[in-house]
């Protein structure tokens, strides 16, 4: 008789454990829906559910009525300051119970504006980027070899965003170097309300084949995010600079310019195109005639959840006294990101 019983309760427990999911977070919708699945973070108004039936879900923040997690999670009720959570439990509507040991806190969704796993060192930090890299041959009565690698990554923590930026292009014709240039940048933002920022940055440019053989630019200047969600961000930023150009002749310029800069990204079809476009027109403030254009338009396609596919074109202008530049130059390769 003990034996039946104790196989019959070792048999339950086999058989219940399989349906309980393990660290499995829900969500319950105002409309009465209930998702489950793992939260990986909230920022935006957007809360990403990554499930095993779905794929990555973005719920709008205002369609949630409360949650439940069993990780930890770092909660923010303002742009600096955060609460590290052992878990979450579900509460009236519009709100959610902080799990943090014997003193739960319970708070309005609402006030909530943002949520994801805690880092190592810095908890709030949120890092993005992607390598691209494309590799073109051609055979003909002209032999060409070209080599494109692009990185661009960004890293957000509190009201600071760091954007870093590399590029390297070479190109043979016949085994002569047509092109062989280089460039580097690193931005700092530091926001001062949601949309408004002040950014600072530095760029260096190299080129050993055109007439303008370096380039050196520092600024400073208000910039404008007017969105930053799961399907993509716009920002632009006015700057004023200071330029040094060095030419391939042996003469320097230096001098200052005002420029605007812009950054656009747009997720399209379920996230699996991204469109995006970067770039920057500056005008030099003691001449009226030069000015230059560094802008770079192109569409990725995600093979997997870090893998892509993208086709690019850029275009590179210098109109100026002592030296010209005017490049257009397509690409199509391979990129990973994260």
């Amino acid at each position: 008789m003990f034996s039946k019983t104790f196989t019959r309760t070792l048999l339950g427990l086999a058989l219940a454990v399989p349906a309980t999911p393990l660290l499995a977070d829900t969500v319950w919708l105002k409309n009465g829906d209930r998702l489950t699945g793992k939260i990986k973070f909230y920022e935006g108004k957007k809360l990403l559910l990554q499930t095993d039936y779905g794929g990555a879900i973005a719920v709008d923040w205002d369609k949630v009525a409360t949650l439940e997690s069993d990780q930890e999670l770092l909660v923010k009720e303002n742009a600096v300051v955060g609460e590290r959570a052992k878990g979450l439990q579900p509460a009236d509507p519009g709100k959610v119970t902080l799990v943090n040991g014997s003193a739960p806190k319970t708070v309005e969704l609402a006030s909530i504006k943002q949520m994801l796993k805690p880092k190592p060192l810095v908890e709030d930090l949120v890092w993005s980027g992607n390598i691209d890299a494309a590799l073109d041959y051609k055979r003909a009565e002209s032999d060409t070899d070209d080599y494109d690698v692009n990185l661009e990554t960004q890293a957000r923590h509190g009201l600071w965003r760091h954007n870093a930026t590399a590029g390297y292009n070479r190109e043979f014709q016949d085994d002569l170097v047509t092109t062989d240039n280089w460039d580097a940048e690193y931005a700092l933002d530091r926001f001062l309300t949601e949309h408004w920022f002040w950014q600072g940055r530095i760029e260096y440019k190299r080129d050993q084949v055109e007439e303008v053989a370096r380039q050196r630019t520092i600024g400073t200047g208000p910039g404008y995010q007017f969105w930053d969600n799961e399907l993509g961000a716009f920002s632009v930023a006015g700057l004023l600079n200071r330029s040094d150009y060095e030419y391939a002749n042996g003469e320097s310029d230096n001098f200052y310019a005002v420029s605007m800069k812009w950054d656009y990204n747009r997720y399209l079809i379920g996230k699996s195109f991204e469109l995006f476009s970067t770039g920057e027109a500056s005008k030099p403030l003691a001449n009226a005639a030069d000015y230059t254009l560094d802008a770079a338009l192109g569409l990725r396609y995600k093979v997997t959840d870090w893998a892509s596919l993208n086709m690019k074109a850029e275009k590179d202008i210098v109109s100026g006294s002592d030296g010209d530049l005017d490049e257009t130059h397509y690409s199509i390769g391979f990129g990973v990101g994260w």
